[in-house]
């Protein structure tokens, strides 16, 4: 069972019911004299308040997303080198059937060498009758660190957040597409790096794999990003960087938009994979960006989402801001922002479209 799932947290709540019942039921009936009933009776409360330490932990880690896997709680996942991923090349690649109407391949990129899971989700005007000849636009959606594409299934709600807004007519049909943030386990916040080409992964080979097998929209016009936390960072500066991948960016909750010393400890690389000087050097690009976070976001505040606003003047970069009263930096703030992003997307990208 995978660490964030609703079954291992109603496995680990059924044991620790099963626990307290034992004790209630055995307490007075442990055979044997009284030297050995006790230590019996301190294992049974014992195992009473593991589990019922495990299911607070399991609930919490999966509220907030603290651990994605059993590789990332043990450590035992370590790190990949690039040229030791194995993967099928992009039109090799092939998609399973996935939960929620989702279908998901690992294959290895073509330009980045990087090898990692892709999801995609087709919305129901994808199958609908009449519309085997209809391309439709494509969001990617990002997630942050430490996580993996499942995170948006298992705490972000997705698709059916996504499927209720293009019910309701807030958003238009999308194809979702869900990859890897950091192939390997090595966070570079989408950046290309020394022996790790981040950013190709994302703008080109994932572009690339969906393309072969999806009847997505041609060209920037029907592709956008919606990211959180890293991955709002990533959506932010993505389309600046690949303009002729991308033509929109929403960014929840991102990460410092000057960059994060952490994770790239080089001044000189920090600075040039920063939204705030990509925006800067950018020449009337066809790009938009929406900025979201909350002022209780500690992470996230607004300051750096006006200091953005103020750095794109000029530039032609379309920019909108929202900041909420009140929100955390967690899925239940950003699932709250999802209509507001999609339906900001819904006018950036180009709609379903038939071929001629």
């Amino acid at each position: 069972m995978e660490l964030t799932s609703t079954p291992l947290l109603v496995t680990l709540i059924f044991v620790t019911v099963l626990a307290m019942l034992a004790a209630l039921l055995l307490w007075n009936r442990m055979p044997g004299p009284g030297w050995l009933r006790w230590p019996a009776r301190v294992v049974m409360l014992a195992l009473c308040q593991t589990t019922a330490i495990a299911v607070t932990g399991a609930w919490i880690n999966g509220s907030f997303g603290l651990y994605t896997s059993w590789d990332d709680l043990l450590g035992t996942g370590g790190t990949r080198d690039p040229s030791a991923m194995s993967g099928p090349a992009p039109g090799r690649a092939t998609f399973d059937p996935g939960p929620d109407g989702t279908r998901s391949t690992w294959f290895r990129g073509s330009r980045s060498k990087l090898a990692g899971q892709v999801i995609v989700w087709t919305p129901p005007e994808y199958a609908a009758p009449g519309a085997k000849r209809t391309r439709f636009p494509v969001v990617v959606l990002l997630h942050g660190y430490p996580g993996s594409p499942r995170t948006w299934l298992d705490l972000g709600n997705m698709p059916g957040a996504a499927e209720e807004l293009i019910r309701r007519g807030a958003a238009r049909p999308f194809i979702l597409v869900i990859p890897e943030v950091y192939p390997g386990g090595v966070n570079t916040d989408c950046s290309n790096v020394p022996g790790r080409k981040v950013a190709d992964w994302l703008a080109q080979d994932v572009p690339d794999v969906v393309a072969r097998h999806f009847r997505t929209l041609h060209g920037p016009g029907g592709w956008g990003l919606l990211g959180v936390s890293t991955g709002g960072l990533c959506a932010a500066k993505l389309p600046l960087q690949y303009p002729k991948a991308f033509r929109a960016g929403a960014a929840l909750d991102p990460d410092p938009l000057a960059g994060d010393p952490e994770v790239l400890p080089d001044p000189v690389l920090r600075e040039r994979n920063s939204p705030l000087w990509l925006v800067r050097q950018v020449k009337r690009a066809d790009v938009g960006l929406f900025l979201a976070t909350s002022k209780q976001d500690r992470s996230s505040p607004p300051g750096q989402l006006e200091a953005f606003r103020v750095a794109a003047a000029g530039s032609g970069v379309r920019v909108r801001t929202l900041v909420r009263p009140a929100g955390g930096h967690n899925f239940q703030s950003w699932s709250g922002m999802y209509g507001d992003a999609l339906g900001w997307l819904s006018t950036e990208l180009s709609p379903p479209t038939a071929d001629h």
